[in-house]
């Protein structure tokens, strides 16, 4: 890492909202749902499909998480109304876990109900790691009941994330297989970049192997090509599997995969809490120390 960009994370804190949201504006769909929409209608003119994410996560007050409910059926709505190729994603905090498993339970079941009558699919984001049990038992438990129309996500930097994926795959869980972003310690996680795409790839192969659907969640050239190659030689078709970017990020590459053949979802997250995933992202990603040097210097 460069000086500047260890100085523009170390700094972080104080650089103005509105430079952070000039910045973030290409990986932020916008605060408002319409704002969300218009994105994904251009994503999928671009033949990309979409997953819709309503921005916040940690949910403390258990009528925010009904108001936060609330709006992820509205997402839901638009998608049907507007003919779109998307999905949704959401995050157990957001929908009550911190406060109470059973309200995020009822909350995420709710979701799933209203999903299922549009025909729809829920992805179930995974947090840090201090939700990752009660994560997979939601899962577990709304698998039980009969509901088929979500998806789980594994992070490879995690060390038990082996035992989850052959454990899951026997049970026809549906995947996102990402490396994490969560600042773990070095006794549940892998710290090494190596360590973490091999043990990616190694992921993959068992989910693929073992038949699951896959959204492989990366912008690593490194696991792209392995993946690319990987398909290859299990000779899949590319119904069975999809790519997955954040919006805003390796677009060349991105468009690449799709000139390739190969299907690629799109990450649109869009909401009033914009401020917190784009200071994380930014942080995650110190190459925008650049960026944001345009921002403040370059009008």
């Amino acid at each position: 890492m460069s000086l500047l960009n260890k100085f523009v994370v170390t700094a972080m804190p104080l650089i103005p909202k509105a430079i952070v949201g000039r910045v973030a504006s290409r990986y932020i769909a916008g605060t408002t749902l319409n704002q969300g929409v218009q994105t994904v209608k251009r994503l999928n003119q671009a033949r990309m499909m979409c997953t819709m994410d309503l921005l916040g996560e940690d949910v403390k007050d258990a009528s925010e998480t009904h108001q936060v409910r609330d709006n992820i059926l509205s997402i839901l709505q638009a998608i049907g109304q507007n003919q779109l190729n998307s999905n949704v994603s959401i995050k157990p905090t957001q929908l009550g876990l911190s406060i109470d498993p059973e309200l995020c339970f009822q909350s995420i079941r709710t979701i799933l109900d209203e999903a299922r009558r549009l025909g729809n699919f829920v992805r179930i984001d995974m947090e840090d790691a201090t939700t990752t049990d009660a994560t997979i038992a939601i899962y577990r438990r709304l698998r039980a009941d009969g509901y088929s129309n979500m998806g789980v996500v594994i992070q490879a930097y995690l060390h038990r994330s082996e035992a989850d994926v052959r454990a899951l795959v026997k049970e026809g869980a549906n995947f996102r297989l990402c490396k994490g972003i969560y600042n773990e310690s070095p006794s549940i996680a892998f710290k090494d970049r190596q360590e973490i795409r091999n043990n990616y790839l190694k992921l993959l192969q068992i989910i693929l192997e073992g038949g699951s659907y896959v959204g492989i969640a990366t912008h690593d050239d490194f696991l792209i090509d392995g993946a690319i190659t990987l398909l290859k030689k299990l000779e899949l078709e590319p119904a069975q599997y999809e790519f997955q970017m954040l919006l805003g990020v390796r677009e060349s590459r991105r468009d690449q995969i799709v000139r390739d053949g190969h299907r690629l979802r799109v990450y649109v997250p869009y909401g009033e809490q914009w401020y917190a995933y784009s200071t994380r992202r930014l942080k995650e990603n110190p190459a925008m120390a650049w960026y944001i040097t345009k921002a403040i210097f370059i009008r």
